[in-house]
């Protein structure tokens, strides 16, 4: 009998590759559709899949015919009805259940194609204009980590993991459960031998004898029981179990003021998921807040946080004033980890910045275990820029980059995010 053995990579899934060519020919089509996707999309839903929409015009391909050239004419048979040239009634019935209105045109339209991209492609599409390797792709999409968690003994096991405790219990339950009914043999022998004696009986007495030869043998066998036996060891059983996660909560402050534009704003919520995804893996619970400011600063849901029209001057030290507010009423309990992520354009009043110095070193970094601050402007550093420097004298856990295109967004978060050295 012959068997064969199917070891192809893409396995049973046949249609896996022709789904990869199409995803590499449409290329432009997907990204902006994954582009619209991050701008209507919640940070904290940022890795579920997508469904993407392209127009057939785009996703139609050349195709050749034969035609037969000039002009023919055809006889079909068994035509009683109707003669050449004339008008055929529109059949009745048939009608549809669409609810658009009609038009004039006669041109005819089609649906769009419609797929879904998976949450692992869509996440590719989406970190691969950030310019990060596939390795970095596969870290922060799915990660889990595990703890050695004990998980009672084994019969088996290494000499390092013996437990001496529990080898001990067991060997005495051991000789106490096999040497039980040689004591009580043991006991019974003594004490009639005591009796006989004390009623006169001579030593040369055979039932003397007997118990005293009876009593040796059951000693000796009492003896022979080893006081600990290879099977009395217990060794220490550990399993990897999830680890168990703390909590965190992500502070993401940024300036509405009139010169953050929409470019600048998708750039800031661009580096604001890719601090949730670099969080999440580490937190099992993890909350984001979202401040933005002007001359006032509102805690506000993300929808108005990006996309809002409210602008004005620029006061930073009311958002700063705002987050320690809150971190007292709701996360300083000792038991969440703080994380703020500012976004600004830098400019700023500049007695404000002065102030915004004080409040950062003095009240808010001994409550957080991270602070960065990205200044989004292609033009030379502002005031703010300027004063948040000199945190990070008195604050190692204080961090500020510059960006000026969505091309630098990973290169600024992998420098502000490194391992630090021990």
């Amino acid at each position: 009998m012959t068997y064969l053995i199917d070891r192809r990579l893409q396995g049973k899934n046949k249609s896996a590759v022709n789904r990869e060519r199409f995803l590499r020919r449409y290329k432009a089509q997907i990204k902006d559709a994954v582009g619209r996707a991050i701008k209507g999309r919640s940070i904290t839903d940022i890795e579920n899949g997508e469904k993407v929409s392209i127009p057939v015009k785009d996703v139609g391909e050349p195709s050749f015919g034969h035609a037969h050239g000039g002009v023919w004419e055809t006889i079909n048979p068994g035509n009683e009805e109707y003669q050449k040239g004339d008008l055929i009634n529109r059949p009745k019935g048939g009608a549809g259940a669409g609810r658009g209105k009609a038009g004039n045109s006669e041109q005819m339209s089609e649906d769009d194609f419609i797929f879904e991209l998976s949450r692992e492609e869509f996440m590719n599409y989406f970190f691969e204009d950030l310019e990060l390797p596939h390795m970095i792709k596969t870290q922060l999409t799915a990660t889990t980590e595990f703890k050695n968690q004990r998980a009672g003994y084994n019969m088996s096991g290494t000499p390092s993991n013996i437990h001496v405790l529990r080898s001990l219990r067991g060997a005495l339950g051991r000789r106490i459960a096999v040497g039980g009914s040689s004591r009580k043999r043991v006991l019974e022998a003594e004490t009639e031998l005591e009796v006989l004696l004390l009623a006169g009986a001579p030593l040369e007495d055979p039932r003397v004898i007997e118990l005293k030869k009876l009593i040796h043998h059951l000693h000796t066998r009492l003896l022979a029981i080893p006081f600990i036996d290879p099977f009395d060891l217990r060794y220490s059983n550990r399993v990897k179990v999830p680890k168990p996660m703390t909590q965190a909560v992500m502070f993401c402050i940024m300036d509405v003021s009139g010169s953050m534009d929409e470019t600048r704003k998708d750039t800031a919520k661009r580096f604001f998921i890719l601090l949730y995804l670099f969080l999440k893996r580490a937190y099992d619970k993890i909350e984001v807040v979202f401040i933005r400011h002007h001359t006032a600063a509102a805690e506000v849901n993300e929808e108005e946080f990006f996309h809002s029209r409210e602008s004005g001057g620029t006061v930073v030290s009311s958002a700063l004033h705002l987050l320690d507010k809150i971190i007292e009423e709701r996360y300083g309990a000792g038991q969440w980890n703080s994380y703020v992520a500012q976004a600004s354009d830098g400019d700023n009043w500049d007695n404000d910045s002065v102030l915004c110095r004080q409040l950062l070193i003095n009240t808010i970094m001994p409550k957080v275990q991270y602070y960065t601050y990205v200044e989004i402007t292609d033009g030379p550093p502002q005031n703010l820029w300027e004063q948040y420097s000199q945190v990070g004298e008195h604050h190692p856990h204080f961090a500020m980059q510059k960006i000026v295109t969505p091309a630098d967004i990973y290169p600024v978060f992998r420098e502000l995010f490194k391992k630090q050295p021990k």
